[in-house]
């Protein structure tokens, strides 16, 4: 076999008196991929009981009828009375990932110095992208039942507010905020429950069809309200207050605007919607053991899942058509 040797000119860029000019390149990444959604930063991060994870719900306090409770001041005899409780609970979900290092290719970037925060930016990333599938699922869980699992996906807060049967459908003509405003009124005036929503997420193309009716109806500007650290929404006056219209990528739309598209916008109540973590309520990272290649092995894990606290009254899909 014989050596052969490489033409300098295949990797430097210009050769002249003087110069000899080779590809460099910044030492920074440009990097704005989408990563994190707000839903998954804003409600409950709780311990799993078990797996399983178990809890009680009081759906009505122990209160006499009228004819029960009011008696003959003369004659008093009460009414045996109890709460009514139900036993629900959530069945944990696995996610993980995997990235790998090889050495070679580690010693080679650590001697050119070119970019020597690549492993970690890398690891990050990757721990990024497992709450990214998070955050999608967070919403979107193929999953069917907390009961019974049909998918080793989670059960989406999507797939529970529907099946707690809350959903309406705003007509292609009517005002989507007159729908938005009253179906948040009928919560609040639940006389069962003490409703209180407190966000209103949807895809950002639906909250850019609100501003805009606010706009031009009602000649109004929606006020902002910081969320987290830094980053503000606009709000829509209800009767619950000012309710947050947070921007939520992962919810999308079907069909095209102006002909037949539906565009679906969630009423929650996120102190109700509760993550429920095993040992960490972030991912986790293993390094494993060299193999034989020699190349190091990284998987990042997370264990738990969502749960729609009551899915039936709580929290309401609007469907908007336009």
């Amino acid at each position: 076999m014989t050596g052969q040797f490489v033409d300098l000119f295949a990797a430097a860029d210009f050769l002249g008196p003087g110069a000899v000019e080779i590809d460099r390149y910044q030492s920074e990444i440009f990097d704005i991929v989408r990563r994190r959604g707000a839903f998954g930063q804003r409600i409950k991060q709780v311990p799993a009981t078990g797996h399983p994870s178990r809890f009680f719900e009081e759906t009505a306090i122990p209160a006499p009828t009228a004819a029960q409770a009011f008696v003959d001041p003369r004659s008093i005899s009460a009414t045996t009375i109890s709460p009514t409780r139900i036993e629900l609970s959530v069945p944990l979900k696995a996610l993980v990932s995997q990235i790998n290092y090889n050495l070679f290719d580690l010693e080679v970037t650590a001697q050119q110095s070119q970019f020597a925060y690549l492993q970690a930016k890398d690891l990050a990333d990757a721990v990024d992208g497992l709450l990214r599938t998070h955050d999608v699922a967070l919403w979107n869980g193929s999953d069917t039942s907390l009961s019974a699992p049909t998918t080793p996906q989670y059960f989406g807060a999507v797939g529970q507010i529907v099946a707690g049967g809350n959903t309406t459908t705003i007509g292609t003509t009517a005002s989507i905020v007159d729908g938005i405003k009253s179906t948040v009124a009928a919560m609040v005036a639940n006389s069962s429950y003490q409703v209180r929503p407190t966000a209103i997420y949807a895809n950002p193309v639906l909250l850019d069809l609100i501003d805009r009716e606010m706009k031009t109806e009602f000649n109004v500007v929606l006020n902002s309200v910081e969320i987290t650290a830094g980053y503000s929404v606009k709000a829509l006056a209800t009767q619950a207050g000012e309710l947050p219209l947070i921007p939520e990528w992962a919810l999308g739309y079907t069909g095209v605007i102006g002909t037949n598209a539906v565009l679906p916008a969630y009423i929650v109540t996120e102190d109700l919607i509760e993550y429920h973590w095993l040992t960490d309520p972030n991912p986790r990272v293993f390094r494993l053991g060299l193999p034989g290649s020699l190349s190091q092995q990284n998987v990042v894990v997370k264990f738990g899942a969502p749960v729609v606290k009551g899915a039936n009254f709580a929290h309401y899909e609007v469907k908007v058509q336009r």
